[in-house]
């Protein structure tokens, strides 16, 4: 498991605790399955990034070479 996943299990179990303890129609209950939904919302958005090609990489090893620069107009 990648390390937002192991926080995403954490965060479960939290709001499962957080709704037995508070009621599932609590404010805290609600507040506990919202963080879930934004680490489950930045997983999906980490998925999505293409990895970067070798060019890429060689500009951010090298941000000084002429290849790399970029001229604001």
């Amino acid at each position: 498991m990648s390390e937002i996943e192991n926080k995403i299990e954490v965060e479960r179990v939290n709001a499962r605790k957080e709704c037995d303890i508070n009621g599932a129609n609590s404010a805290e209950c609600a507040a506990a399955w919202d963080a879930v939904e934004e680490l489950q919302a930045e997983a999906a958005h980490q998925r999505q990034s293409k990895p970067k090609n070798n060019f890429e990489k060689y500009c951010d090893d090298n941000p000084d070479a002429l290849e790399c620069r970029v001229y604001d107009d």
